[in-house]
């Protein structure tokens, strides 16, 4: 089911480090990332004498029943769920990547995104490297296979500072493993540990489901290497202020883990009540576009004092590849993935309570439902500021044109959902919400990118696109716009 409503999520990775049946707990751990990514899932497993890699696409449960996953014998694993951001989605590209080299075999799984991997990959390719991908997280492997560093630790030391972008690697061989965040600390890395031995993965919600215990984020910059219940740590020879993506505490990360050190859940409860305190509405009851906005309204509903009510109940059994052809099917998507309680909204006004809007055209349909179910009065308020860029650290968000707020006024916008009013937090709102603002990105609501870009890895469509040059955007009117015709 394509949801225009959020960007697409990105991808997760857990490492498991010296432990019986590590790719059972890695599966496990992919299960409690699997709202990362569901294009695909791999886990690569090492016996101290060889790597073995299995990979499908689809979910954690349909790649690995029970009976395949015995047949990956070993005590370390890398694990990956994949939602491509470079590079195109089919099975070639599917995560770990497993090659042999003269540093023998090793396995690397990546979430984030390169914004220099297109230089990187023609300057190697002039040179003679061939890639069997297309996605970026191969340059890193060949740019390690090319160092001449005595051991895979001084190779990435070595490699490393050359990427530009965001990265939380986990890197393995046959009887070690490795993990790494870039310099600026875009995405998540947590370290926990099972027993005596080490465990890494993208949120430490994943640590939970098999029983480990968070220990700390992976600093930027880090580089971890983990034996058989021993840990080293060594930084990168780079400086770069630490930019973390503040959409994890808004969208991406499961409200029961903890990134960047903080509780999800608190983040989310408390840019709630911000927005609460920053625009109040007169109605009646409180609801959340569920799930990922769920904490956010309960938030706003306690510093409003309106009750919070269930109002929108959504289908978690929709596939997520269903695409019609037929304008009237895909105009019932948001039907099939939601459905307002008449009883709950009738004759009611409601304020709804959204984390973002990306395109406005799901939202729209969604407001028209609930109009339908007999709300008289719909106030939207959105618990972050208005998307105006796309990001190119690691999410697949639309280009900028297709960003309602990039080209609309918020009255605007408010007229073409059809809403009886519309706010959003303010970005100092959101920041007061994450804590130790100035440690975040921000660029997906200012365009202020913290890394430059290389030439032709998007940022020059993107800087056109501003110019106006590429792309103009039509005004969005009642009945006009990306979804007319929805009516």
């Amino acid at each position: 089911m394509i949801d225009e409503r959020h960007w697409r999520e990105e991808c997760g990775v857990v490492g498991i480090a010296g432990l019986d049946g590590a790719a059972e707990l890695a599966s496990l751990a992919l299960h409690a990332l699997q709202h990362r990514g569901q294009e695909s899932a791999g886990i690569t497993v090492a016996d101290g004498h060889r790597l073995l890699t299995h990979k499908g696409m689809g979910l954690v449960a349909e790649v690995f029943d029970e009976a395949t996953t015995r047949t990956l014998a070993g005590t370390y694993a890398i694990g990956h769920v994949r939602y491509s951001t470079s590079g195109t989605s089919n099975l070639l590209n599917a995560q770990p990547l497993q090659v042999a080299s003269h540093r023998g075999t090793m396995s690397l799984a990546h979430n984030g995104n390169l914004v220099n991997a297109p230089e990187l990959r023609r300057e190697m390719e002039l040179e003679g490297s061939i890639f069997a991908t297309t996605s970026d997280s191969e340059v890193i492997l060949h740019l390690v296979a090319r160092s001449k560093a005595p051991s895979l630790e001084e190779a990435l030391l070595e490699v490393l500072p050359r990427v530009k972008g965001a990265y939380s690697l986990v890197v393995m061989t046959r009887d070690q493993l490795l993990a790494v965040r870039d310099p600026s600390g875009f995405r998540p890395l947590c370290l926990g540990r099972y027993g005596d031995r080490y465990v890494v993965a993208s949120e430490s919600c994943a640590f939970d489901i098999i029983g480990a215990k968070y220990q700390r984020d992976i600093e930027p910059g880090e580089l971890i290497v983990m034996g058989d219940g021993e840990l080293s740590s060594r930084f990168l020879p780079v400086d770069a202020p630490e930019k973390r993506c503040v959409f994890e505490h808004v969208y991406f990360s499961r409200p029961d883990s903890r990134i960047f050190g903080q509780s999800v859940e608190e983040a989310r409860r408390k840019s709630g009540m911000i927005l609460g305190r920053e625009a109040p509405a007169d109605a009646d009851l409180v609801c959340a576009v569920p799930d990922s906005s769920n904490t956010a309204a309960l938030g706003y509903a306690q510093a409003t004092g309106i009750p919070f009510e269930l109002a929108l109940i959504r289908n978690h059994y929709v596939g997520r590849t269903f695409i019609s052809p037929a304008q009237k099917v895909r105009d019932m998507s948001v039907r099939i993935k939601f459905n307002p309680v008449a009883h709950v909204l009738e004759g009611r006004r409601v304020v709804v309570v959204d984390d973002s809007i990306v395109r406005g055209t799901t939202m729209r349909k969604l407001v028209k439902l609930i109009r339908q179910a007999g709300a008289v009065e719909v106030h939207l308020r959105i618990a972050s500021p208005p998307v105006t860029n796309p990001c190119f650290y690691g999410i697949d968000t639309p280009v900028r044109a297709e960003l309602i707020a990039s080209s609309h006024t918020v009255d605007e916008i408010a007229t073409y959902l059809r809403v009886d009013s519309l706010a959003y937090l303010s970005l100092a709102g959101l920041m007061e919400a994450a804590g130790d603002g100035d440690r975040y990105c921000d660029a997906c609501f200012t365009g202020n990118y913290p890394v430059s870009f290389a030439a032709g890895t998007g940022k020059d469509v993107f800087d056109r696109q501003v110019a106006g040059r590429d792309v103009q955007v039509k005004p969005l009117l009642p009945g006009t716009g990306p979804d007319r015709g929805s009516d």
